[in-house]
């Protein structure tokens, strides 16, 4: 199992593209798996016949783990014993396995041990492990809640749901654990019935809408969000992008749209206010170097992903617009990889892409802002000179930004927000590509 990003541990198979007995391609795909970030196709590394699979679909291994054999040119084919899914044995056959190596970073191996240690040799996710840091639950509290994954792993859901018993039955909570200095237990709330009766029709969420669904919750629960809202002339900018935009499609082979001016524009302005890039733990506010925006894309299912451009303040208008199409044709196209939607320090979503004039997005955690910029469209507006004011035909748009209140008071959040708005409003209408 190949390790999928710095924070992923292990990964769940949803479906192998090989049978046992098929021949395979050097970086020929052979299953696809799916983290809490991403689902990702694993490639062969090597050219042989798939003579043994060790897991079946549905899963969840172990990042390292070996999943499958694969018995290459000149070499017999011995099917191995099936290892349970906490063997620690390395099956002996004259097969190469299907392995590909975390990459070694010097701490992995210590932190894997530090945790086996602290949980009793019971393996937590990092998800489970930051939930459960959040809600001031102990590793001997965790230790006594029954899992539901395989081998009795403790999933997100089991956590959760244990801690909204825990909160809603004090009894059952483990306060001979609790310090005076433990969190306060946040009171827990059940969903309203729903009448099924009549006529309707009843689809179960696929997986990637349960997680944006808990994501979301989470998002709110953790967060104090306000929002607000400025209006911008953008007039300017968008005389230069129908200027330039055949110009650029014929050089670069590719369309210019505003979602890089936008990402151009808010880079700037978080150099102008460096703490709307931070985070918070617990008390402690984690102010970010690196400026690395998000930018929300629609999925074909109707779904949503935010890849990331990294270090967006240190790539020009054209190399942010190459990103920016980059990512989201392979995001349209499931090609995303983990890393790419990963480490982000603040998201835009373009709201106006829906014919949406302005909207009150949610914070994508652990970020503290979120901006949507909404339709542009032209409106009367007063037109200021030095002969005088005048009403003209101006192209406008809603520009709203969500923030944590927490770290973010009303004073930055509308200093920020106006910043990216004085940067869209006086973009160079003269300026070369």
């Amino acid at each position: 199992m190949p390790k999928m990003g710095e924070s992923v541990a292990e990964a769940t198979i949803l479906k192998w593209l090989k049978k046992e007995g098929d021949k395979i391609e050097a970086d020929e795909p052979v299953l696809e798996i799916a983290t809490d970030k991403v689902d990702s196709e694993v490639p062969s590394p090597a050219a042989g016949i798939l003579s043994k699979r060790l897991f079946q679909e549905g899963q969840v291994v172990k990042v390292g783990e070996i999943i499958a054999m694969i018995s290459v040119e000149g070499e017999a084919m011995v099917a191995p014993s099936v290892p349970s899914a906490t063997s620690k044995e390395t099956p002996q056959t004259s097969e190469s396995p299907l392995k590909i190596s975390p990459p070694s970073n010097g701490i992995t191996e210590k932190q894997i041990q530090i945790e086996k240690i602290e949980s009793d040799d019971r393996f937590y996710s990092p998800l489970v492990r930051n939930i459960a840091k959040q809600e001031g639950v102990s590793m001997g509290e965790l230790a006594n809640i029954q899992g539901s994954g395989a081998n009795n792993r403790l999933t997100k859901q089991d956590l959760l749901q244990h801690i909204s018993a825990r909160t809603s039955s004090p009894s059952t909570a483990f306060s001979s654990e609790k310090s005076a200095s433990a969190p306060i237990e946040k009171p827990s709330y059940s969903s309203p019935a729903v009448s099924v009766s009549g006529n309707v029709e009843i689809v179960e969420m696929d997986r990637m809408r349960k997680m944006i669904a808990e994501h979301m919750v989470m998002s709110k629960h953790v967060s104090p969000h306000v929002t607000s809202y400025v209006e911008a002339d953008v007039t300017n900018m968008v005389k230069w992008r129908d200027k330039v935009k055949g110009m650029f499609e014929k050089r670069e082979k590719e369309k210019i749209t505003f979602t890089p001016i936008f990402i151009e524009a808010v880079a700037k302005a978080i150099r102008d206010f460096p703490m709307v890039n931070v985070s918070v733990d617990g008390t402690k506010i984690i102010i970010k170097k690196n400026i690395n925006i998000g930018m929300a894309a629609a999925l074909p299912t109707g779904n949503l992903i935010v890849p990331v451009i990294k270090n967006a303040d240190q790539l020009n208008l054209v190399g942010l617009t190459k990103c920016v199409n980059d990512l989201a044709n392979r995001a349209r196209n499931n090609k995303l990889k983990p890393d790419e939607i990963q480490d982000g320090t603040f998201t835009i979503t373009n709201v106006g892409t829906f014919g949406n004039v302005m909207g009150t997005p949610i914070i994508n955690q652990p970020q503290v802002a979120i901006l949507a910029v909404g339709a542009i469209r032209k409106k009367p507006a007063v037109i200021e000179t030095p002969d005088g004011d005048s009403i003209g035909i101006r192209q406008m748009m809603f520009l709203s930004l969500s923030y944590d209140h927490r770290v973010v008071d009303g004073s930055l959040g509308g200093s920020f927000l106006r910043r990216i708005a004085d940067y869209l409003e006086n973009f160079d209408s003269s300026r070369s590509i």
